[in-house]
């Protein structure tokens, strides 16, 4: 693909999507949800508009911000990490800049990449994260640079892979490593820290790799207040957005979780990364973990990958290939099928139905419903590590070594 050498080409061949955005991790509302979306029922090579290839090793999402596509990358060492803009219509590379040069990488795991934490977007700003390496807002016309952060240590020690999230003017980040766990408050506008908090968190072990975690946050709204919402290894915390004010806390056990945790009628779904799960209800104070718990378990749960809510009903696809649907008031097992081979990239759900990415191509469609319902299976690319992106009628896959752009 040929490189847009100026930003005046841009402008002057580029239409404008207006209002169609994906601008982080598990989109608009991070739920996985695209509303109305036309995709087709079939995601194989028939259905592809244009192919780029990425280079280098990265699992970031893709996110989008009208007719620009984002994500990360670095070499399979960690010698380079680097940010790169698709033109969305053609497929075109907009902007690809090295922004980091390691000598001497840390130690990350064949699993992790260097470039997994996901970058969020916004009318004029990027902001892209590299755990302790980087966090820094670029502008999204010439990938310049408008405030970066590099003095926030940690040791990942398996890589990082926490993504931000923007909220109110705050952008909001995990430091939960090897040897030390926080979580920081930036203002997005200028870089600065508005708050900082550690964990505080009884890990039960002085082993640090099971202290280690890899959440995304999410903000929710309960009776009229908002909590951020950070998982970490052994439990998660509830924090007033505004002033890191810890508000509860509660125990799961687990380590390396990575799932963006859900809230739909008043219960929150979290899994701990190791195979269980808790459903709790957000409305107390301390330690809720002996009086908030509504269920757990540990049947089919997905150790990666985040969940989906439709309709009522609760799915996920675990590590070993299953997708399994639930009731999300009880964790009742509807119903489990076996779909892949095995699965790191979080299902969503478009034009009424849901999507399955394996991390060996393995593309699967169902209706969403208590009984399980197939509508296609197909293979595309050499695997999926990152989740999708919808945005229009576009279907937005990142696989291990291309970006696709798929639609009817």
């Amino acid at each position: 693909m040929k490189v847009c050498s100026t930003l005046l080409v841009l402008l002057m061949s580029a239409p404008v999507f207006a209002g169609e955005n994906w601008p982080e991790y598990r989109g608009p509302a991070g739920d996985g949800h695209a509303t109305g979306a036309d995709l087709p029922d079939k995601i194989d090579q028939a259905a592809v508009k244009w192919k780029t290839a990425i280079h280098g090793k990265g699992w970031s999402s893709p996110v989008v911000w009208g007719n620009q596509i984002w994500l990360t990358t670095a070499t399979e060492d960690g010698s380079k990490l680097s940010v790169v803009c698709i033109d969305r219509t053609s497929g075109n590379v907009i902007h690809d800049r090295v922004l980091v040069e390691n000598k001497s990488p840390a130690f990350c795991h064949p699993m992790n990449s260097y470039a997994t934490p996901t970058p969020v977007v916004e009318e004029g700003r990027v902001y892209v994260h590299f755990g302790t390496y980087l966090t820094t807002c670029l502008n999204t016309s010439t990938c310049e640079e408008i405030w970066a952060r590099r003095d926030l240590a940690c040791d990942h020690h398996r890589g990082p892979a926490s993504s931000p999230i923007l909220h109110k003017g705050k952008l909001f980040v995990a430091y939960d490593g090897f040897d030390v766990q926080y979580v920081v408050a930036f203002d997005a506008d200028n870089g600065s820290t508005v708050w900082k908090k550690n964990r505080q968190i009884d890990y039960g072990t002085d082993n640090g790799d099971r202290m280690k975690a890899y959440c995304t946050a999410q903000v929710i709204d309960v009776n009229g207040k908002e909590q951020l919402i950070y998982p970490s290894a052994a439990a998660t915390i509830a924090y007033e957005p505004e002033t890191g004010e810890q508000l509860w806390t509660v125990y799961h056990a687990g380590m390396n979780a990575s799932a963006r945790p859900l809230y739909e009628d008043g219960l929150v779904f979290i899994t701990n990364g190791s195979g269980s799960m808790v459903a709790v209800r957000p409305d107390g104070e301390g330690d809720v973990t002996g009086t908030h718990i509504a269920w757990s378990d540990r049947k089919g749960v997905a150790k990666k990958s985040s969940q989906l809510m439709v309709d009522g009903l609760f799915y996920m696809n675990s590590d070993d290939g299953i997708v399994s649907c639930r009731e999300p008031a009880t964790g009742e097992v509807l119903w489990q099928k076996r779909l892949a081979k095995e699965f790191a990239a979080s299902p969503i759900f478009a034009d009424g139905k849901i999507y399955f990415f394996g991390t060996r191509g393995e593309v699967v469609t169902i209706l969403p419903g208590r009984e399980f319902k197939l509508l296609q299976q197909t293979q595309l690319g050499d695997g999926f590590m990152a989740s999708p992106a919808v945005v229009g009628d576009d279907l937005i896959l990142r696989s291990k070594s291309n970006l696709y752009l798929l639609s009817e």
